[in-house]
Formats: C-alpha cells, sequence, structure tokens
C-alpha cells in the first residue's frame, strides 16, 4: 500500500471541514462582518472588491479540492462494486469494467438490463418471484 499523499490528505481534510456545520457558520459571520462593515468604507468599489476576490479565490480553490475527493470516491465505490460482481456467483464479470465501455457498448448492456427489469415487474405482477438470475442473452 502506497502512503497517503499531503494532496489527498488536505483535500480530505479541507473537503471534511468545508461540509461542517461550524465553516458554514463561520462563512455567514463573515458574510455578516462584511456587510456591517459597508457604512465604514461607505460601501466603496474596494469594499465590494475585497468580499468578490474572496469568494471568488475559494470558490476557485475548492472546485478542485471537492472535485479531487468526488474522484477518489467514487472510484473507491467502484472498486467495491467490482468486488461485489467479481464474489457474487452468477454475476455478470463483463460488467467489472462498465465504465471504461464505449457509450454504445453501455447503452447494450443497460437495454438489455432495462428489458430484464420490465420482464421482473411483469412477473411482479403476475405473482411470480424477481429473485432468479436471468441469462444477459
Amino acid at each position: 500500500m502506497k502512503s497517503i499523499s499531503w494532496y489527498d490528505q488536505f483535500s480530505r481534510t479541507a473537503a471534511r471541514g468545508a461540509g461542517r456545520s461550524i465553516t458554514f457558520t463561520v462563512a455567514c459571520v463573515v458574510i455578516l462582518l462584511w456587510i456591517t462593515t459597508g457604512p465604514l468604507f461607505h460601501y466603496s468599489d474596494t469594499w465590494q472588491l475585497v468580499i468578490n476576490t474572496a469568494t471568488t479565490i475559494v470558490t476557485f480553490l475548492m472546485v478542485f479540492l471537492i472535485q479531487h475527493t468526488q474522484n477518489r470516491d467514487a472510484e473507491a465505490v467502484q472498486i467495491k462494486l467490482d468486488e461485489l460482481i467479481r464474489a457474487t456467483k452468477g454475476a455478470h464479470n463483463a460488467l467489472l469494467d462498465l465504465e471504461e465501455l464505449t457509450e454504445q457498448q453501455q447503452d447494450f448492456f443497460r437495454d438489455k438490463y432495462e428489458a430484464i427489469a420490465r420482464q421482473a415487474q411483469q412477473n411482479l405482477l403476475a405473482g411470480e418471484s424477481d429473485t432468479d438470475s436471468p441469462e444477459l442473452g
């Protein structure tokens, strides 16, 4: 196992911190402080520029941190799903790398599974079971 890079650790910590209620509260307090200083600075262009610049920088950096965290989380979920497919008897191992297939190949599998779902719904309405492992065909 490889050790976690500083960026992985930083982005994980920053994303967790950004999602906490205290962070939202601090952001609201900062905005309120900025608003209350308006009369002191006569609502000048510089006063407006301070908040615009600060929020733009924070937003710009957070986009990358959040995207990095989402990519890591999505990859972890994908690996877990792959393991469930691999370990489940009767599962279709062809689905292990579904995210790597072309759009047309994914459409093929989606169409097949939608047909299986429609058949299972009809079976349920007819009082039959839908817990088998039908062939993709």
